[in-house]
């Protein structure tokens, strides 16, 4: 069986109630997200994390001339994961769009996640986080044209949806392109399968 391994999305409080870019529950993703985190770190396969890491005069604010308010400026509490996300410790932090000059919705865009990936064998990737039409869309579109199999945690996803039916077009888009809707249940057992496989 394919290496796996688990991609988390921008999961940060700036994106969450409350936050500056606040995505409509945003945070109810936490919960479910943690058993999937769970069940990767226990199967002792590799987890990664996307966080934007805006500098302050990224060119995606408002403030700039984009279309964004502020938001997850590095080192400001928004920036950070969301309080009741579990980060283990041996997951890897994958900061993107720190270029003012560049705005970057995905985890491949401008980092080192492909390599890494390649790095520890990986081949299949279970995606969740925030927001379904940009960072996940980004980062899974990006994944399949690197060549890695995708599979969106469908439960584990929010979307901002400026206009109604972003989010289900962007579901739509990502599995004509390949990639499979899943539960975190069947995350879950998947994670428990390569454990199986590899033991």
């Amino acid at each position: 069986m394919a290496r796996l391994a688990l991609v988390v999305v921008d999961v940060q409080r700036d994106f969450c109630p409350g936050g500056s870019l606040a995505v409509r529950q945003g945070d109810a993703v936490v919960p479910r997200l943690n058993d999937v985190i769970e069940a990767f770190e226990r199967a002792n396969l590799p987890i990664f994390l996307t966080r934007d890491w805006h500098p302050p005069n990224h060119c995606s604010f408002k403030s700039q001339g984009g279309i964004w308010p502020a938001h997850c400026v590095m080192g400001t509490a928004g920036a950070e994961f969301h309080n009741n996300l579990m980060v283990p410790p041996g997951s890897t932090i994958i900061s993107k769009a720190s270029d003012p000059n560049f705005e970057a919705y995905s985890g491949f865009q401008g980092t080192d996640l492909a390599e890494q990936l390649r790095k520890r064998r990986v081949r299949e990737l279970f995606v969740g986080g925030l927001a379904t039409d940009y960072c996940v869309k980004g980062t899974s579109i990006d994944a399949m044209e690197n060549g890695f199999a995708v599979n969106i945690i469908r439960d584990c996803v929010r979307g901002v949806n400026l206009r109604r039916r972003d989010s289900a077009l962007a579901l739509r888009v990502l599995a004509a392109r390949g990639a499979r809707l899943v539960t975190s249940a069947q995350a879950i057992r998947s994670s428990l399968r390569a454990a199986m496989k590899s033991s």
